[in-house]
């Protein structure tokens, strides 16, 4: 088999959590507006800067929008091609500064005991600097995502 069609992939990252809280909450904490903007975001994120919009359904539209504490604004969006009530979203990702380069979010979300994995997949960057930015900041939201679910 030719190296050929692996130099043609594009770049991707898996993430993995186990989370201390039910599948439903997960779920919830991803797809409630007033939930998202209390955990969303790279641990530069200033906590009272997130803004979201989410319309979770299949086609709908997301907007999330952060500031960090370097003084810098982002703002990402997408359109959902599938959910599934407290399994799985998959949804399209670009960020407003580079539109064109738009790559794919799956969150899956199954059940372990009184608690629940999570497996984030990014895939379809643009290249590896990208892939290696974007898993610094989903690893500083996922961990943001963990205290948040250990809350009473």
């Amino acid at each position: 088999m030719s190296a050929a069609p692996q130099l043609a992939s594009k770049p991707s990252l898996t993430l993995k959590r186990r989370l201390n809280a039910r599948p439903e909450k997960v779920y919830a904490a991803w797809t409630d507006p007033a939930q998202i903007v209390r955990w969303f975001g790279p641990s530069q994120t200033l906590p009272a800067s997130v803004r979201a919009e989410l319309d979770v359904r299949e086609g709908g539209r997301f907007r999330a929008s952060f500031k960090t504490d370097d003084g810098e604004y982002h703002e990402v969006s997408g359109v959902y091609r599938e959910v599934v009530p407290n399994e799985k979203l998959v949804f399209t990702w670009a960020w407003y500064t580079t539109p064109e380069r738009e790559s794919l979010v799956t969150v899956l979300i199954r059940e372990d005991g009184d608690g629940a994995i999570l497996t984030l997949t990014h895939e379809q960057f643009f290249d590896e600097a990208a892939r290696d930015g974007h898993k610094r900041g989903w690893t500083g939201t996922l961990e943001k995502l963990e205290r948040y679910l250990s809350k009473p």
